[in-house]
């Protein structure tokens, strides 16, 4: 990834959560917030509840596996917040991908046509 598109700072991340708009799916939970950029800043979070720390990266890989095969159909000028649920313990990419792509298009992110 881009150093440029990796979502950091405190204040990035407040804002995300006080002005930002959130949809929950059942293996992720997704923070969109517009940035005015011409490029969308990404960030994806696994708290301890998810488990230790090797079922925390291992979440966190998912959601960026996941990510990145949508990544051409995001739209851009966007903050994106992936946050892990529990229940991503011990799955798939096949089985976390649709939840990941079905949050983005809940969140109003998805480009239709591409």
């Amino acid at each position: 990834m881009l150093k440029k598109t990796v979502l950091r700072g405190k204040s990035d991340f407040a804002a995300i959560y006080n002005r930002g708009k959130s949809v929950g799916e059942k293996y992720v939970v997704l923070f969109v917030k517009k940035n005015g950029l011409p490029y969308n800043r990404i960030a994806f979070l696994a708290s301890k509840k998810v488990g230790n720390s090797v079922e925390r990266n291992r979440a966190k890989r998912l959601m960026k596996e996941s990510y990145r095969a949508i990544r051409e159909t995001v739209a851009e000028g966007y903050d994106l917040l992936f946050i892990a649920r529990r229940t991503i313990r011990d799955l798939k990419l096949a089985d976390v991908k649709p939840s990941v792509e079905a949050a983005a298009a809940k969140a109003g992110v998805r480009e239709t046509g591409k």
